[in-house]
């Protein structure tokens, strides 16, 4: 028998954390590795390609083409200790309030499986969803976790826990998750700069 379960949403890069965790980790392994240099070329005609349709694939892989899951390796663990300190100083406490009046407390964000889990692990999600990443080539998408595909995901999850998702309230910065926020009861917006309720 599915149960009418009360549902929070939380979206994270500028939502709970300044600055967006795909680009800050893109910049980190410039500073570290030779490699990413050699594909500033692409990278500029995936920026036209993001202006021109933004919400494609395409670029959204090739701008990061770069990577290696040997990079990922190496540079994963230093980069997610180092953007922690990035999180809202609000943000931890915000969804501890939200699981002690008893709802069910979700992270939906486009930041890739290599980062996003462990960036959020202390918050104690009542489940996290993120970009599904390939493996072999971790540029390469398995799941963008992005747009309508954040609401999907969370059916898919209602429907796994026999629940009937009840959002009283969703969290974003950007408006490419209008998806998220317009089945929300109530829609809180944040600035990205700030961390502040708009």
């Amino acid at each position: 028998m599915y149960k009418r379960t009360d549902i929070v949403l939380f979206d994270f890069d500028g939502t709970l954390s300044a600055h967006d965790s795909n680009v800050e980790f893109a910049k980190y392994c410039f500073r570290r590795s030779i490699r990413p240099w050699f594909y500033l070329p692409l990278m500029a005609i995936c920026g036209i390609c993001k202006w021109i349709n933004p919400g494609g694939v395409w670029w959204r892989e090739n701008i990061r083409r770069f990577m290696t899951p040997d990079m990922v390796k190496k540079f994963a663990p230093g980069f997610i200790k180092q953007h922690k300190r990035e999180r809202f100083g609000w943000a931890k406490e915000r969804v501890q309030a939200e699981r002690d009046a008893g709802r069910k407390v979700l992270m939906i964000s486009a930041s890739p499986d290599y980062l996003l889990p462990q960036l959020v692990r202390d918050m104690k999600f009542d489940a996290v969803f993120c970009s599904k990443m390939d493996k072999k080539h971790p540029w390469k998408y398995e799941f963008l976790c992005w747009g309508q595909n954040k609401v999907y995901k969370m059916d898919e999850w209602a429907r796994e826990n026999k629940y009937i998702p009840n959002v009283v309230r969703a969290y974003s910065d950007s408006k490419s998750d209008l998806p998220m926020m317009e089945i929300a009861a109530e829609q809180v917006w944040i600035d990205p700069k700030t961390g502040m309720r708009k």
